[in-house]
C-alpha cells in the first residue's frame, strides 16, 4: 500500500486566507469573542485611534493575545512572540500582527490594573447568562510561589548588619576618593573607584528600603520574621513541596456550576483574616448579597466569622475542634463546665464555682478560676482535671455566644449538605489552574503584579466552564454577542 508524503515546495495558486485555518468550533474563536465582549474603558485601558506618534497595536489585540496565551499556560513574553510565528491560531486570533517580546512585555507592565479588572467583567457575564447567582459562596485558598528565591529571605538583623558594612565601604571609598590627586583621577583606579561607590549606594538603598518595608508592617501590627530581598511583598510560605517565597491565593467560587467569582493574591500566610474580606470582595463584583458563606476550619476565627454572620448571611466554617476527624473525648473538656451567664461565672462537673479572674490580650479572653486552690487539691479528680498547684482554669472568648452560635449552624443538616460540596467545588478551579494552566509560580514581580496573573488565569479557567456548560463554542460566542446588542 503506497503511502502519503507531504511537499513543502507545493505551490498553490489560491492561498488560503488566514481565517480558513481555524474551524468554527476552535476554542481560540471564543477568546477572540470574549475580548470584543469587554468593556476596556471600565479596564482603564485607554483608546485612542487618533494618537500622534508611533503608530501602537490595538489594546484589545493585545489584551486577546495575553489572555488566549495564558489558556495555553504560556506567560513568558518570548513564548508568546514564538507562538505568534508557529500555532495558527495565535497567528488567526492576531490577524498575522508580530509584536515583539518588548512590546508584549511592556504592554503586561502598564496595564497590570486592566488585567486585574477582567475576571470581574467575565463574572458579571456569566451572571447575564444565568450561569452564576452568587447565592452561596465558598472561599479557599493555596499558595502559590512567587518569582524569588527562598534565599533572599533575610532578618532585619541581616539588613541592619549588612547597612552598617556597605555605610563603612562607602566612608572608606570616601576618604580614598579623597586622597587620589588630579594626576590619579585621569587613570583607571579612580574609574574603579567611582563605579565600586555608585554600585554600594545602590546597594545602601536597596537595603533601607528594606528596613522601612519591616517599619511599615511593625506599624500595621505585623511582626515578619523576613523579608524577601527580590520580591518584598512576598512571604515564606509553607506547601506541600516545602518553603518558599510565596502568595496566598484566595479564590470564592459559586455554587451553581464551580465557576470563579473572585480572586486574590496576599502575603498573609495564613487564612485566618480572610473569609469577611474576600466574601465582600465578591459580593461586590456580583453586586448582590451572599445567602451562605463557608469554608474550611483554616478561616475559623470567629471574629472575623462574625463580620459576615452579623449581616444575616449563614456562615458554615467548622470550628478547629469541629473540623477533626476523631475529636478525643475529654472527661473534663471545656464543654463540660457549665457556663452561668447571670452570675458571670462556670460551674464545674464536681459542682465547683469558678469565677471571674481577668482578661487577657486586650478584651479577646477572660479567664476564670477555682478562687480557692486547696479546694482543687481535695477534689477526688484532681490530677484528671488539672495538676495547676492554683487550680483549675477556663478561658472563654469575649464572642463565645457567637463561636457556639456558629458551631451549631455548622452541625445543622442542611449546613452539612453545603459543606459536603465545599471540596468539590474549590479544588476543581485549584487543580485546573495549577496543573492545566501551568500555575504554579508566579512571572511577575509585586503583589499587583500576582494579582493579575491569577486574575487572567481564572477567567481562562471560567472561559473553558462556559464552554462546557452552554454545549460548545459556538453557542458561548453567540452567548457574547447578546450580551453587545
Amino acid at each position: 500500500m503506497a503511502y502519503r508524503y507531504g511537499n513543502r515546495y507545493q505551490i498553490a495558486l489560491l492561498p488560503k486566507s488566514i481565517e480558513d485555518y481555524v474551524g468554527p468550533d476552535d476554542p481560540v474563536r471564543v477568546y477572540d469573542a470574549f475580548v470584543d465582549a469587554l468593556d476596556l474603558k471600565e479596564l482603564g485601558m485607554e483608546m485612542n485611534p487618533h494618537k500622534v506618534g508611533n503608530t501602537e497595536y490595538d489594546p484589545r489585540v493585545m489584551l486577546k493575545l495575553f489572555v488566549y496565551g495564558y489558556s495555553y499556560g504560556w506567560k513568558s513574553s518570548r513564548k508568546l512572540e514564538r507562538a505568534l510565528y508557529h500555532n495558527v491560531s495565535f497567528i488567526w486570533l492576531l490577524g498575522g500582527l508580530t509584536p515583539d517580546h518588548k512590546t508584549i512585555a511592556e504592554f503586561r507592565r502598564k496595564n497590570t490594573e486592566a488585567l486585574k479588572r477582567i475576571l470581574k467583567q467575565c463574572t458579571r457575564m456569566c451572571m447575564e447568562l444565568d450561569l452564576l447567582d452568587g447565592n452561596v459562596l465558598f472561599v479557599d485558598g493555596t499558595k502559590i510561589r512567587a518569582n524569588a528565591s527562598r534565599t533572599r529571605n533575610h532578618t532585619k538583623h541581616h539588613y541592619e548588619e549588612h547597612l552598617a558594612e556597605v555605610d563603612k565601604r562607602i566612608d572608606e571609598l570616601l576618604e580614598e576618593c579623597e586622597r587620589i590627586d588630579e594626576k590619579e583621577k585621569e587613570q583607571g583606579s579612580w574609574i574603579k573607584l567611582e563605579k565600586e561607590l555608585v554600585e554600594n549606594e545602590e546597594y545602601r538603598t536597596r537595603i533601607r528600603e528594606m528596613l522601612n518595608r519591616f517599619k511599615e508592617e511593625e506599624e500595621k501590627g505585623k511582626r515578619p520574621k523576613t523579608i524577601n530581598q527580590t520580591d518584598p511583598e512576598s512571604a515564606l510560605m509553607r506547601s506541600v513541596q516545602g518553603s518558599h517565597a510565596s502568595y496566598n491565593v484566595q479564590s470564592v467560587v459559586d455554587e451553581k456550576h464551580s465557576l470563579i467569582v473572585h480572586v486574590d493574591a496576599v502575603s498573609e500566610t495564613s487564612d485566618v483574616n480572610q473569609f469577611a474580606h474576600q466574601i465582600t470582595q465578591a459580593e461586590e463584583v456580583t453586586g448582590k448579597g451572599c445567602k451562605v458563606g463557608c469554608a474550611d476550619a483554616g478561616y475559623a476565627d470567629t471574629e472575623e466569622l462574625e463580620k459576615i454572620d452579623r449581616r444575616g448571611t449563614t456562615v458554615i466554617v467548622p470550628s478547629q475542634r469541629q473540623a477533626l476527624h476523631n475529636p478525643e473525648e475529654k472527661p473534663f473538656g471545656k464543654d463540660k463546665f457549665v457556663y452561668d451567664k447571670e452570675h458571670d461565672c462556670y460551674w464545674c462537673p464536681e459542682g465547683q464555682k469558678l469565677v471571674y479572674e481577668g482578661k487577657h490580650e486586650g478584651d479577646k479572653k477572660i479567664a476564670y478560676r477555682i478562687p480557692d486552690a486547696v479546694v482543687c487539691k481535695k477534689c477526688k479528680q484532681y490530677g484528671q482535671c488539672t495538676d495547676f498547684p492554683r487550680g483549675r482554669k477556663i478561658v472563654r472568648l469575649s464572642q463565645e455566644e457567637v463561636k457556639e452560635k456558629l458551631e451549631r449552624q455548622y452541625e445543622h443538616p442542611e449546613s452539612q449538605e453545603i459543606y459536603k460540596k465545599r471540596k468539590a467545588r474549590v479544588e476543581h478551579p485549584f487543580g485546573h489552574i495549577r496543573r492545566n494552566l501551568g500555575m504554579t509560580s508566579f512571572l511577575v514581580r509585586g503583589r499587583e503584579g500576582a494579582r493579575a496573573e491569577i486574575s487572567v488565569a481564572a477567567t481562562c479557567f471560567n472561559i473553558v466552564r462556559m464552554i462546557t456548560l452552554l454545549g460548545g463554542v459556538r453557542e458561548l460566542i453567540g452567548g457574547f454577542m447578546a450580551l453587545q446588542s
